[in-house]
């Protein structure tokens, strides 16, 4: 609990009035999609992203984060009711929770309770699926026709169901695209609401598809010393229903509808992906120079999260959609004036699911019952310190008829898939295993080693261990 009185020492909660002087702490909440854990802070200094490296210079860099599935709706849906998904039975991009956990008290909903204005830009909640309990003020999605604003793929998504190429650069300023216009209101926000308790949620939608960004931030990067991956295979023995078939960019115009794309190609989408990464950081960097400016840090918590990881061509696949570390492992950032831990990282494992309770905890709220993670605010003190020995995640397949749970340690990754044809009864047959092993590479799985003898005992283990922390995280 320390690194909670830390905070609690600068800013007391809203509903605290001991003292008529204390401020309550603000908290803004900042989204990115599709941000994999590949900026300068986390030691890629090939990628440009001075401002959220001064995020992580001012508060902590969370380096083992996972979300609960690896893709946009659910894992949203997890981390903003404090469920995971078998909890909130969301495992689609259609699915809304208020039909499937109706009476659930979302993140802000909570925060709103207390006192607190909650308002929200851009993409927090997926796409269509919003939640009017949630807020005090709706925001706006900001976006259309895909963020495109160029006449060659404007016509093209005409013709071809709303996606033209998967890429796009125009010489414009920042905010004719999308996220320049979320950063301009959110900004205009912060002045509206900085003589009260605010829960402040900008969620800006690059680096997804398509990649798009102003032209200036594509010339940060010189496309000739673009490395393609080295691992363009999958892991050896992997099973395929491990594997995803990356529809969500085949459905891109000039994108192959099978097989693997071209090297120019590849590296055009990493480009893209770098330039969309550089665009947003400057997005982020509007939103703390304002604080800054209206005197605002010394009492607002920074959060910063991408919703899960992603794939640029490794084992020749892309996107998101597998329990693979590259798609579940996401970066998280928070910072607060008051804490100790600036400029630190901690190694510690965290869920995404944590992060409702860590800021109930920090803004002095008591935390709701339904929660079923664990607030990660004693790391912000002593980010060495012990802490969760598994990380879990999931994602379904065959329609629903199979389910990948998938369990972090902190040397492997496990993953069990078994079938749900007699669900909830009866989990069914195992239908594969996977062991990957990540003390041989960090984030890259090369081999699959659940079938090896060598590791039969390892496997048994994480195998009994995973049955385990899976009852006991749907009990917590």
């Amino acid at each position: 609990m320390a690194g909670t009185l830390i905070l609690a020492a600068a800013c007391q909660s809203a509903q605290d009035t001991s003292d008529e002087n204390a401020q309550p702490l603000n908290v803004l909440f900042i989204a990115i999609d599709d941000l994999r854990p590949e900026l300068g802070c986390y030691g890629k200094e090939y990628i440009l992203s001075p401002h959220i490296d001064r995020l992580a210079r001012e508060g902590l860099l969370f380096e083992r984060a996972y979300c609960q599935q690896a893709v946009c709706s659910p894992s949203r849906t997890s981390l903003l009711t404090g469920l995971r998904p078998d909890a909130t039975h969301v495992y689609d991009l259609e699915t809304h929770f208020r039909n499937t956990v109706p009476d659930v008290v979302t993140l802000p909903q909570y925060f709103k309770q207390n006192g607190y204005h909650t308002e929200w830009w851009g993409k927090i909640f997926h796409a269509n699926l919003l939640d009017t309990l949630s807020w005090t003020r709706q925001g706006s999605k900001m976006e259309s026709n895909r963020g495109y604003i160029t006449e060659d793929n404007l016509r093209l998504a005409e013709i071809h169901k709303g996606r033209g190429l998967p890429y796009e650069k125009a010489d414009v300023p920042d905010n004719a695209y999308p996220d320049g216009k979320i950063a301009d209101s959110a900004i205009v926000a912060i002045n509206r609401l900085k003589d009260q308790p605010f829960f402040l949620a900008v969620g800006f939608y690059k680096p997804h598809l398509p990649f798009n960004a102003p032209q200036k931030y594509w010339e940060l990067y010189d496309p000739a010393a673009i490395q393609l991956p080295e691992q363009t295979k999958p892991p050896q023995n992997t099973p395929e229903i491990a594997l995803s078939n990356w529809d969500e960019l085949r459905n891109y115009v000039t994108v192959p509808k099978q097989g693997p794309v071209s090297d120019t190609m590849a590296r055009q989408l990493i480009h893209g992906y770098r330039a969309c990464v550089s665009y947003t950081d400057a997005q982020v960097g509007r939103l703390l120079d304002e604080l800054d400016r209206l005197d605002l840090r010394k009492n607002t918590l920074v959060i910063l999260w991408g919703d899960h990881g992603w794939k640029l061509g490794e084992y020749g696949d892309w996107c998101k959609h597998t329990n693979f570390e590259l798609d579940t492992h996401a970066p998280l950032i928070v910072s607060t004036l008051a804490m100790q831990a600036a400029g630190k990282t901690t190694p510690a494992l965290v869920e995404f699911v944590d992060i409702y309770p860590s800021l109930c905890e920090a803004a002095g709220l008591a935390l709701p019952g339904h929660l079923q993670g664990k607030s990660f605010m004693p790391l912000l003190d002593d980010p060495q310190q012990a802490w969760k020995t598994v990380a879990l995640s999931q994602y379904p397949r065959r329609g629903g008829k199979a389910m990948g749970y998938s369990m972090r340690t902190d040397r492997y990754r496990f993953t069990k898939w078994q079938s749900l044809e007699n669900a909830p009864e009866n989990t069914g047959e195992t239908l594969a295993l996977e062991l990957y092993d990540h003390n041989q590479s960090e984030d890259i799985a090369q081999t699959n080693l659940a079938g090896q003898p060598q590791y039969a005992t390892v496997v048994e283990e994480l195998d009994s261990l995973l049955e385990v922390q899976w009852k006991v995280s749907l009990s917590e």
